[in-house]
């Protein structure tokens, strides 16, 4: 049933739409596995930004407060033991698509540092924000998005709140309209078509990142939930846990409000040591995930992120309590 939502505007702020809260299931079973398992969760209401933070958006926040991204900064030595010195620059992550199929378990074979590029040089230092001021902002840490709510007076979503909102009140479908991810042929979302990393045929009418609010919103009326760019969440990231907990009829009780985890179990132990940092949960998919690669853009899907990394794919949005 098609869910009322009503779209408020505060000075200052983008269009939030409330959120009304409410059972659902979180996660899935049928998917990648850090998705499992699909378990109860029960979100309070909330205010939520109807799309991603624009470049125009956060051009405001800059121009107020004279913030300094951490991919215009360079970083501390102290920070990265051991890192060759060449690379302590002001940089972020940029696609480079390779000219030819290439091994996809190697994500380095279409990522580059790139010295230079920014929110305001999406793709590189010769790049600039012309005709991409309604557009997603990206290249921001997690510190970069966090800056900016507070500054706009809100908070970034928990990763449950993001979820149920993203479902739009239709808890178990694949993907935030339906099952189908191009129903009747219709693209539904900014995502990769064609052979990834290194041909896109741009049936969706994009390569990188589109205007927010290209592509129809849900049933609580928000944009770009799916596809477009990664966004952050205040979650620390840990795995799915199983409900255990009976209710009085014998089901499992859903968790109420979830948060995550602790920061330092959040740490990839994998990584090397002077790299294991903290990580956040990043949700939504972008222009990058493809049937072919990466089927991230469904509600359900989640991926960590480290604090200090920021990417050409990957912004925010933000949420606000009610009251």
């Amino acid at each position: 049933m098609t869910q009322l939502h009503d779209v408020r505007r505060s000075p200052g702020r983008a269009e939030m739409a409330t959120i009304p809260g409410g059972r659902f299931t979180m996660g899935s079973d049928r998917h990648y596995p850090e998705e499992a398992p699909a378990h109860p969760v029960e979100v309070g209401p909330f205010l939520l930004d109807t799309h991603p933070v624009t470049n125009a958006r956060y051009a405001e926040f800059v121009a107020a407060t004279g913030h300094v991204t951490l991919a215009e900064r360079a970083p501390d030595p102290a920070d990265y033991p051991g890192a060759d010195p060449a690379l302590l620059v002001p940089a972020s992550a940029v696609f480079t698509p390779p000219g030819h199929p290439v091994d996809l378990r190697d994500a380095y074979q279409w990522w580059s540092h790139v010295p230079g590029a920014d929110w305001r040089h999406p793709r590189g230092p010769r790049s600039n924000l012309s005709e991409l001021d309604d557009h997603p902002v990206v290249h921001l840490a997690y510190a970069d998005a966090e800056a900016y709510a507070q500054w706009a007076g809100k908070r970034l979503p928990t990763e449950a709140e993001w979820e149920f909102a993203a479902r739009g009140g239709h808890d178990g479908r694949e993907y935030a309209w339906g099952d189908e991810l191009t129903p009747g042929g219709v693209h539904l979302a900014n995502v990769w078509q064609g052979a990834f990393p290194h041909v896109n045929d741009e049936a969706d009418g994009w390569y990188w990142t589109s205007p927010v609010g290209s592509y129809p919103a849900n049933d609580y009326g928000l944009a770009d939930l799916i596809g477009n760019v990664w966004e952050w969440t205040a979650d620390w990231w840990s795995a799915h846990r199983p409900a255990t907990t009976p209710s009085c009829c014998g089901t499992p009780a859903p968790r109420h409000n979830p948060t995550g985890g602790k920061a330092a179990l959040s740490v990839d132990p994998g990584a090397p040591l002077g790299e294991r940092l903290p990580r956040k949960v990043m949700k939504g998919g972008s222009y990058l995930c493809a049937p072919s690669y990466c089927r991230r853009y469904r509600p359900a899907a989640r991926l960590p992120q480290t604090v200090d990394t920021s990417t050409c794919h990957l912004g925010f949005r933000c949420a606000a309590d009610l009251g």
